[in-house]
């Protein structure tokens, strides 16, 4: 997983150790769409006590974790999955990985244990940029810039996510990986 000097659709975004910013704190995000028009995505690694059930008027079966995808408009619901021979009207991220989709087969394909939570994750709100914000933050060294595969992807816990992608990248990422969240208790 090389990192990459652009941001573009199907890219992770990796807040570096010492961001700032809460909502990000030790964040990853899979970006969804990245143009002059602004930027949005999800972030991997923060989940909520909540299930998908919680949310929903419809019995789901399978109890399936929300994801908390940023501070955006976080009364939505969005859900990202590799199985598009399942889940119609996705739009492809990245190889293998798919954002939205027909819901109501999705609901019954969960129901049915026909699609598999390994295979999906849902996310209450987005992570939002306007036009060219990304791009300053990215200049101002907020970020770091990598890929990922969809199997790293939906197979890899959230807790450990971030540790993860970072020591998958090597060098001085691997480093990285092990930095302390507030290096004044070391």
């Amino acid at each position: 997983m090389p990192s990459a000097a652009k941001v573009s659709k199907g890219s992770l975004l990796i807040a570096k150790p010492f961001l700032g910013d809460p909502n990000f704190e030790r964040g990853v995000i899979l970006m969804c769409e990245h143009n002059e028009e602004g930027s949005f995505g999800f972030v991997l690694n923060q989940t909520t006590d909540l299930f998908l059930g919680d949310v929903l008027e419809e019995t789901i079966y399978q109890d399936i974790t929300l994801h908390l995808g940023g501070p955006v408009e976080k009364n939505t619901l969005h859900f990202i999955h590799r199985r598009p021979d399942l889940v119609t009207g996705g739009t492809e991220i990245m190889k293998d990985v798919y954002w939205g989709g027909d819901f109501n087969n999705v609901k019954t394909l969960l129901n049915l244990n026909t699609l598999k939570q390994e295979d999906v994750m849902f996310f209450i709100g987005y992570s939002g940029w306007s036009g060219g914000q990304l791009d300053d933050e990215i200049k101002q060294d907020s970020w770091i810039i990598s890929s990922t595969s969809s199997d790293f992807l939906f197979s890899t816990p959230p807790g450990n996510f971030w540790r993860e992608v970072l020591r998958s990248m090597g060098g001085e990422y691997r480093s990285i990986a092990h930095y302390p969240i507030d290096p004044r208790l070391n």
